[in-house]
């Protein structure tokens, strides 16, 4: 059970990250999918190309995540299908080169949280929420800079987004499955 860490809540559990900026760590990042094909078989894929900001205020009201994703960087592991769905009659890339996402509202307590937010493809934008659960923190052995992880999952419905082509081919719902290490800003924390 999550605890709501709205603003009109009095007692905010201490959050676990310093407050601040930190930056995706690409190297150590991923952003996968999971769609149905002809209702039998998952097709799997992820974006190689997305940028992500973690900036953490005093509570969790105060926290906001941004994200963009190049939907030109789509890998399902297979050239000629990457190339159909990156095609006008499918995700058509050069008119919808990017998805982005901004959090509403960071809700929960220990590892359990949950991240409200608006996604936009395409020019329409709509509500999404990830289950996340906080992987942990660390000072890393290289550097000595804070590094925090996260995983994250949500599902997003293609006709939201006004992309219901191949109805009866691909599954309207997509899961959508995030693995995400943040590295705090340099100079900031204690």
């Amino acid at each position: 059970m999550t605890q709501d860490i709205s603003p009109q809540t009095t007692a905010a559990p201490a959050l676990p990250l310093s407050p601040g900026a930190w930056a995706l760590d690409p190297l150590y990042s991923s952003v996968g999918f999971t769609v149905r094909h002809l209702g039998i078989a998952k097709v799997r894929g992820r974006f190689t190309a997305a940028t992500a900001d973690l900036y953490v205020g005093g509570t969790a009201a105060d926290v906001v995540v941004s994200a963009e994703i190049a939907l030109a960087s789509l890998d399902t592991g297979n050239p000629d299908r990457d190339a159909h769905l990156r095609g006008t009659g499918l995700l058509d890339v050069e008119r919808r080169p990017t998805m982005t996402f901004r959090s509403t509202r960071i809700r929960g307590e220990d590892a359990d949280w949950s991240m409200e937010g608006d996604m936009t493809l395409g020019g329409v934008t709509r509500p999404v929420t990830f289950a996340v659960e906080f992987g942990g923190l660390v000072d890393s052995p290289v550097d000595g800079r804070k590094r925090a992880g996260f995983e994250a999952a949500g599902e997003i419905r293609r006709s939201d987004f006004g992309l219901d082509f191949g109805a009866g081919l691909l599954g309207d719902v997509v899961k959508v499955q995030l693995d995400l290490q943040f590295t705090e800003a340099q100079g900031q924390g204690g």
